[in-house]
């Protein structure tokens, strides 16, 4: 009986079978890198707001504490946006007739709050709670980035569970002192894991990475 396939068929099946496994190894790679890209996550994406209020101004310019606007972080599970009123504070005197600022004056004459964009937009089914945080020495700019150099606020992590995870499993990598939590020009020490693994130690700080920590 003649041979009904050539030679090289066993060959070229093959190169075929390796390409498949190339091509469908490369696509899972570049799904997941898409993913975890600016593109889905949004990171660095500057939000537009009804009012563009500029961290860069507030906090690099005049040296806002992050705790005179956001003043329940450490208590409570939420940062908080602070009411109109306390813009009023700097603006009844500073820019107090200026067009631009007219929608925070209306809102203390209304008395209805400012609808703003939120940025750090957390699924629902995610628990996240902002004052455990801040007092177990995790820096505003840990999570948030050099909220003094923006203009307008944007995300610089993906806010995906696996950056979430890092820091879980590793919290050494990023605890600061507790009284540089809400510095801004903070930069960690050459001794970083030395200095962490005591703040660990210090602060009690328990590596939980089961899922009932944030999805309850």
């Amino acid at each position: 009986m003649s041979q009904i396939f050539h030679p090289s068929a066993n060959s070229i099946a093959r190169i075929m079978l390796t390409v498949t496994a190339v091509l469908v190894a490369t696509s899972g790679y570049l799904v997941y890198e898409l993913g975890r890209s600016p593109y889905v996550t949004r990171a660095y994406e500057a939000r537009q707001q009804p009012i563009q209020f500029s961290h860069e101004r507030h906090v690099g310019g005049n040296g806002l504490d992050c705790r005179y606007c956001h003043a329940a972080v450490e208590t409570s599970a939420v940062a908080g946006v602070p009411p109109t009123r306390v813009c009023m504070n700097c603006h009844s005197q500073i820019l107090s007739t200026s067009s631009y600022l007219e929608p925070v004056r209306a809102s203390v004459r209304t008395d209805r709050s400012i609808q703003w964009v939120k940025v750090h937009d957390l699924p629902d089914f995610v628990y996240f709670n902002h004052s455990i945080h801040v007092n177990k020495g995790v820096g505003c700019t840990t999570c948030h980035g050099q909220v003094d150099q923006m203009p307008l606020m944007w995300t610089v992590a993906t806010l995906q569970m696996e950056w979430c995870l890092d820091c879980h499993r590793n919290p050494e990598k990023y605890v600061r002192p507790r009284g540089a939590v809400f510095r801004v020009d903070y930069q960690p020490p050459a001794d970083q894991m030395a200095l962490g693994r005591k703040l660990v130690q210090d602060y009690r700080i328990q590596k939980l990475t089961s899922c009932s920590t944030c999805h309850r």
